[in-house]
């Protein structure tokens, strides 16, 4: 309830914003086509809940998965909104919004992935971390700007930025769904 209380104030919000826009610049036509654009909207909210830029927010399908999932309490085995834990919220993620299916641990996870550096992170990237123990312990997804969406043990299901002391200590690898396992994967 409290989410879709929030959800509805912010497009108030942006509804009213982009009509007083629309009535102070000489572009009034331009600022009506924003208004009427459904997925800039939704990339404004997005935006403003998750605190990335709009330019980070172009799958707004990924957003709203997202969205719908803040706060689900964490549950080791986990695979359902009552319970989650990290691999089982970024296998959901991937299978629902990119309709790719990863596997359910962090470690077979990443190795169906090409790594990739910090610096070279795409939103929808996996960000993986070896959290007090040698192999890989924890995954996430990276959704733009430094920040990642995963299911933490003691908080649930919340989005974290990679510049933080703690994630920059564990943090090990981004990783890419290689092409061809996401090609092999969705035609089995």
């Amino acid at each position: 309830m409290k989410k879709i209380l929030i959800f509805t104030f912010l497009v108030s919000f942006f509804l009213t914003a982009n009509a007083q826009n629309s009535k102070s610049t000489s572009s009034a036509s331009s600022a009506k086509t924003e208004v009427s654009d459904p997925d800039n909207l939704a990339s404004q909210f997005f935006s403003q809940v998750m605190g990335v830029a709009i330019s980070a927010t172009s799958n707004t399908k990924m957003y709203q998965f997202i969205y719908d999932w803040l706060g689900t309490p964490y549950r080791l085995g986990g695979d359902t909104k009552k319970g989650i834990d990290c691999s089982g919220f970024a296998y959901e993620l991937y299978n629902k919004t990119f309709n790719t299916i990863i596997g359910t641990n962090s470690r077979n996870i990443f190795s169906m992935v090409n790594p990739i550096n910090k610096m070279d992170l795409k939103e929808g990237d996996l960000v993986f971390f070896k959290i007090r123990s040698k192999s890989i312990s924890h995954v996430g997804v990276y959704i733009g700007d430094h920040k990642f969406a995963h299911a933490s043990s003691s908080r649930g299901v919340m989005i974290s930025n990679l510049d933080e002391p703690y994630w920059q200590k564990y943090f090990y690898k981004g990783g890419r769904v290689l092409e061809s396992l996401k090609n092999q994967l969705n035609n089995d």
